[in-house]
């Protein structure tokens, strides 16, 4: 008992004490919870068929929470970084984020097997990643390359591929500016990953910046990226919703 206690009270000092990282992990585990709150309360004010699409969002931004919870207590107790943790967080929520691609695109024609292929993208640059990060110095420049294909079939789906071709064909406004903010994460806010990864000593940015300011990057581009994609999802699902009202009553 005195040794937990003892543990809580270093991490708390180290909050207190303006640790950034521990304090990015701290908001990162609210921001993922309430989000998810507002996510499942809100599936009630959209139509039937974006119901789907803010569940999965509050299930990444929920299972993004618990996750964070258990990374901050590592953090807190050991002051390394939770990897493990954190690819098992991504491997459940960073498909889930394929997901809601195909789930914003499928009233309007989106296929299974464009489905398929993104979550196997993702699956290969999350396995791929892991591995080497965990493999030793000697590998992880050639397992940095796999993870990057998985990741740039992710971009192109998104800027060429089916993805890009059903929200460029449909008569949806608020589609085509939902997938404009999306091109913006994917580019632009996931790539703090893969930099991230190359900081890592043996790689190709290795010595850019300190290692110990990964958690750091990586806490404030997972809250961004998880909540800000469930709320370009949400705010497709009330326009759709708003829009299809109208008519109804037109």
């Amino acid at each position: 008992m005195n040794t937990l206690l003892a543990a809580e009270l270093i991490g708390l000092d180290k909050i207190i004490n303006s640790d950034p990282v521990a304090i990015t992990f701290f908001m990162g585990y609210m921001a993922m919870f309430a989000s998810a709150v507002f996510f499942f309360v809100e599936r009630n004010s959209v139509s039937d068929k974006w119901k789907t699409s803010l569940l999965v969002s509050g299930l990444i931004t929920g299972i993004a929470a618990v996750h964070y919870y258990y990374m901050r207590d590592f953090y807190l107790q050991t002051g390394q970084s939770p990897t493990a943790f954190r690819y098992v967080d991504w491997t459940l929520t960073v498909p889930l984020m394929c997901v809601e691609f195909y789930l914003l695109t499928k009233p309007f024609g989106a296929k299974t097997s464009t489905l398929t292929k993104l979550i196997l993208a993702s699956l290969l640059m999350l396995i791929a990643g892991y591995i080497g990060e965990t493999s030793g110095i000697e590998s992880n420049v050639m397992w940095g390359i796999i993870s990057t294909i998985g990741y740039l079939y992710i971009v192109y789906e998104v800027f060429a591929g089916d993805v890009a071709k059903l929200a460029k064909s449909s008569d949806s406004p608020a589609l085509g500016r939902a997938m404009f903010l999306l091109k913006i994460f994917i580019t632009l806010g996931w790539s703090i990953y893969p930099l991230g990864y190359m900081v890592l000593p043996g790689n190709l940015l290795s010595g850019a910046f300190e290692v110990s300011s990964i958690d750091l990057f990586y806490n404030v581009a997972d809250a961004v990226n998880k909540i800000g994609f469930g709320l370009v999802i949400y705010s497709v699902a009330i326009s759709e919703t708003n829009k299809n009202k109208k008519v109804q009553h037109a």
